[in-house]
């Protein structure tokens, strides 16, 4: 009878142990990053497109939360550039949409115009989130190009250079 009962004891403490670990796995969330690598190609892809339509510009990538991974400036790409490309592709990220949407939705007047005011964010196009197997892993961001339109076709082509890496 002792042994039963310690042996209840002893199955009801590992329930409780496996049910606690349960709970506490939970408590975490999985998520996945780019690998520097990756990073640098998907930059260095979008900067030859860039090359290729004639702009010089610069280009961010940032991780999942807007930290910067890779920066690179061309040649001739202002000095503003690099900092301006940066907060594109952490708005990118940060809002979870491309800056050229974020754009239209903040100018003057909309009810989100304030978030303009954000430190370290840019509301112009050439932001764009980039996504792997259906969650946001980094963001993108160009700027030099003549306009906003061009540097959001210059993060795009860099991401669809790189896609076949994202697909999982």
């Amino acid at each position: 009878m002792r042994k039963t009962m310690l042996a209840t004891a002893v199955l009801a403490a590992a329930m409780a142990a496996g049910e606690e670990a349960r709970a506490a796995a939970d408590d975490f969330t999985t998520f996945r990053v780019m690998t520097p690598e990756l990073a640098l190609d998907l930059a260095l892809a979008a900067l030859k497109d860039c090359r290729d339509r004639g702009y010089q510009v610069a280009v961010a990538v940032t991780d999942r939360f807007g930290l910067v991974q890779v920066v690179l400036r061309d040649r001739l790409a202002g000095q503003h550039t690099p900092d301006t490309a940066v907060g594109k592709a952490r708005a990118a990220v940060s809002f979870r949409t491309d800056t050229l949407t974020l754009a239209e939705v903040t100018e003057a007047g909309q009810l989100n115009s304030g978030i303009r005011h954000l430190p370290g964010f840019v509301f112009l196009g050439g932001g764009v989130p980039v996504e792997a197997g259906g969650m946001i892993v980094g963001g993108i961001g160009i700027s030099g190009a003549p306009g906003g339109a061009e540097d959001d076709a210059c993060a795009k082509a860099g991401i669809k250079a790189v896609e076949d890496r994202l697909m999982m």
